[in-house]
């Protein structure tokens, strides 16, 4: 018997514990509260009755468990899929790239953590809007009817709400942590996609050449958040993403003809019967690609094994498009559409294998944070010698020229009511006043 009080008392012990622990979250919390005051003062056959009867309570605790696991499991399958995460992974790619490029030999791993992060979320922003606008024609297309929305396993409010805070967070974060020209990039690709490309699906074939635009952006982006500038150089990725864009559409359009038809979105391919004039200007845009390599080589941004395996990799996929324009059949233009996803990351780690460091960049942050002014007073006259006494004056006043700083000249004429900098000498001010 007092074994029986004593295992008893253990596991009142370990039931106080516990109904301490989920007070917060029980809704049976009076229930559990009156239990747990009674328990020290029953029998031991009161006290086994009791814990019986607070049975279903553990229950109900369990099955709010399950039913947050399976909310959480939900709505991250459902946020997963309204933000297209594949594609926006695939431009967090590109961004992340261009943010290497515009580097200097050392590289920012916090800096280039934000932008990766702000990049991600403005590109679920603009995804999760292409689908909120586009959810009746997704309803229609086989390979689309499944999504989120049309499936009602989401709401469009709700949709709506989660595109907005991504987005405005993602250009937050880059204006934050990166400059104002990433987060305009990032901002005005959010609206090009999501309210200029978008509509444009269903009105006019240009939608893939915007689109390719769109696709194109996100390098300079990366690009602006490292070094806040866009040279000449830094068009390069972008140059061959808008490029690759069109024989990566074109195909997969070729192939999925049937489903744009149903969707009511005006692709190039569907006005191009025989896939003629799709196949010419897939393998149009590939040949533009073979001198990016050379661009890339001859601008500084990498050196000359990249153009030698740029222009492999761009012979191998207009061998493609080329083979799509001979005959137009679905395994060609299948062929074209996989040659164009090994495409892309094999010349992105081209790039990044090969790249040169951003010199201009390494000119801002080498630069001295304070500067060495000559003093009159330090310098030694010599004495008794006219020829050198002038040409030390002529000597004496080229030096001060050149080392009086830029805000100087803002301190003369036409600007006299500014005061004259303390680091500059009053009497080197004299001649710029006459």
């Amino acid at each position: 018997m007092s074994s029986s009080v004593d295992g008893l008392a253990g596991g009142g012990t370990a039931l106080l514990f516990a109904l301490r622990l989920h007070s917060a979250v029980d809704p049976l919390k009076p229930r559990l509260e009156r239990a747990s005051a009674d328990f020290s003062t029953a029998s031991p056959a009161e006290a086994a009755a009791m814990l019986g009867s607070l049975a279903p309570a553990s229950s109900s605790i369990s099955q709010m468990s399950r039913n947050v696991s399976e909310a959480i499991r939900h709505y991250g399958r459902c946020y997963w899929e309204l933000s297209k995460a594949r594609l926006s992974m695939l431009v967090v790619a590109t961004s992340g790239t261009g943010f290497v490029l515009g580097s200097g030999s050392a590289i920012d791993i916090a800096g280039l953590s934000c932008t990766c992060a702000g990049t991600m979320m403005v590109a679920a922003s603009a995804n999760s809007l292409n689908q909120v606008f586009e959810i009746q024609n997704d309803a229609k297309m086989k390979r689309t009817r499944q999504r989120p929305l049309p499936s009602g396993r989401l709401s469009v409010p709700h949709a709506a709400i989660w595109a907005s805070t991504v987005g405005i967070a993602g250009t937050s974060l880059l204006a934050w942590k990166a400059n104002y020209l990433a987060a305009g990039l990032a901002a005005s690709n959010l609206v090009l996609y999501a309210f200029v490309y978008t509509p444009l699906k269903q009105i006019h074939p240009v939608n893939t050449w915007v689109g390719a635009v769109v696709g194109a952006i996100p390098p300079l982006l990366g690009w602006a958040a490292a070094s806040g500038e866009l040279p000449l150089k830094s068009v390069i990725l972008p140059a061959a993403l808008y490029f690759w864009q069109i024989p990566h559409f074109m195909a997969l359009a070729y192939l999925c003809r049937n489903d744009y038809i149903a969707g009511g979105f005006r692709m190039f391919s569907l006005a191009d019967a025989s896939g003629r004039r799709t196949a010419l200007v897939s393998l149009r845009n590939c040949l533009y690609m073979l001198p990016l390599g050379l661009l890339a080589y001859d601008w500084g941004l990498t050196s000359k094994w990249f153009a030698l395996e740029s222009s492999l990799l761009t012979i191998f996929i207009s061998i493609s498009a080329l083979l799509f324009v001979h005959d137009r059949t679905s395994k060609n233009a299948r062929r074209m559409f996989y040659g164009s996803l090994l495409y892309l990351p094999v010349f992105m780690s081209g790039l990044l294998l090969h790249r040169r460091p951003n010199e201009h960049h390494e000119l801002m942050i080498s630069e001295p944070t304070t500067k060495n002014v000559l003093l009159l007073s330090e310098v030694e006259v010599p004495e008794g010698n006219s020829s050198s006494d002038g040409q030390y004056k002529q000597k004496k006043n080229s030096t001060c020229k050149q080392a009086r700083p830029p805000v100087a000249y803002a301190s003369v004429a036409p600007f006299p009511f500014l005061p004259v900098p303390l680091y500059a000498s009053p009497d080197s001010l004299l001649p710029y006043w006459m």
